[in-house]
């Protein structure tokens, strides 16, 4: 694989995408298996929303949904914020930002430095913090004058977003992808992948990533720590026929995927990245062998200090995985 580029882009917008694909030969080395990871944290923004922002708003400016002086509100947990406040800032339009209190502070500190404009919901309704902060998006809309909700939980600028994303991962494994691990959360990304997969009438399984207490394939409501996968609220977007497997991963499982990924690997990525990577460890032994696996990662970890990677975080909520942030000892094949 070669991912050598030499282009001169116009602006940083125009870089996002095109993320490289990295052969993961450490993660299950028990299975003859084929493993890579699709590297999102080399966008911009950090993260695979800044595709996700850039097409929204691209294709609201296109129907003239927006203009120079429009007012941007939407919910986030943190990457799609980002996404958002690189992307305004680069059009010079305003954003507001509705978060809740599981979004990190390193997070909030990007978006002040951006000039998103912050407001935080405290109290869940109805059992989620979601369905708070698309009240409080709700009302805004409606006492901010020439206001756009980009709503990443229905537009299906969101999905679309995602097709180049799977045609990049097919080109780079030369369309034979046997299996895609995806987290999902307002389902975009896994949509848009499925639907090139279903275009193209490829034979990849797709597997979806979900949260222990996310609703989104008709879990019981239960309370989450790690943020940017899982959902509090059904998807508006997912064709659930599209799904061949599920794989449910607890914010236990979730930490100690992210702490594999770093030390077998030396890739420091976030939580969802982490739910991935257990996912596919846990799914592991029933794969045929040499099967081609690819994983999106979705984001940096260093939002992720103060939580995941912090010994005195894990001690406080995982006191049983305290070993984790020991480094391990593997057997690196010199050339």
């Amino acid at each position: 694989m070669n991912n050598t580029n030499h282009t001169i882009y116009p602006n940083v917008l125009a870089s996002i995408g095109n993320t490289p694909m990295v052969q993961l030969m450490n993660l299950c080395p028990e299975f003859n298996l084929n493993i890579y990871g699709k590297m999102e944290a080399f966008n911009p923004g950090g993260s695979i929303k800044d595709r996700t922002a850039k097409n929204i708003l691209m294709d609201a400016i296109k129907k003239g949904q927006i203009n120079k002086d429009t007012t941007i509100v939407e919910s986030s947990s943190g990457n799609m914020a980002v996404g958002l406040a690189q992307t305004c800032l680069m059009y010079g339009l305003k954003l507001i930002v509705v978060v809740d209190p599981l979004i990190n502070q390193h997070t909030l500190k990007i978006l002040k430095a951006y000039g998103a404009k912050i407001e935080k919901v405290t109290t869940q309704e109805n059992g989620s913090y979601l369905n708070a902060r698309l009240n409080k998006v709700d009302h805004l809309l409606k006492t901010v004058e020439n206001s756009f909700w980009p709503n990443q939980y229905a537009n299906h600028a969101n999905p679309e977003a995602h097709y180049s994303t799977m045609r990049e991962i097919t080109e780079a494994l030369d369309n034979q992808v046997d299996y895609l691990f995806a987290a999902t959360s307002t389902c975009g990304t896994i949509m848009g992948c499925a639907e090139y997969v279903k275009q193209h009438s490829l034979n990849t399984k797709i597997v979806a990533v979900d949260a222990m207490g996310s609703v989104i394939f008709d879990q019981a409501p239960g309370k989450r720590l790690i943020p940017g996968h899982g959902a509090g609220r059904p998807s508006q977007l997912i064709d659930k026929s599209c799904i061949d497997e599920v794989m449910h991963i607890t914010d236990k499982e979730c930490v100690e995927g992210c702490h594999q990924l770093l030390q077998r690997e030396a890739i420091l990525a976030g939580g969802s990245s982490g739910a991935v990577v257990s996912a596919l460890q846990k799914l592991a032994p029933t794969l045929p062998t040499n099967a081609n696996c690819a994983l999106i990662l979705c984001d940096r970890g260093e939002r992720y200090l103060d939580t995941i990677y912090s010994p005195e975080w894990l001690n406080q909520h995982f006191p049983e995985s305290s070993e984790l942030t020991k480094p391990q000892t593997l057997s690196y094949q010199w050339a």
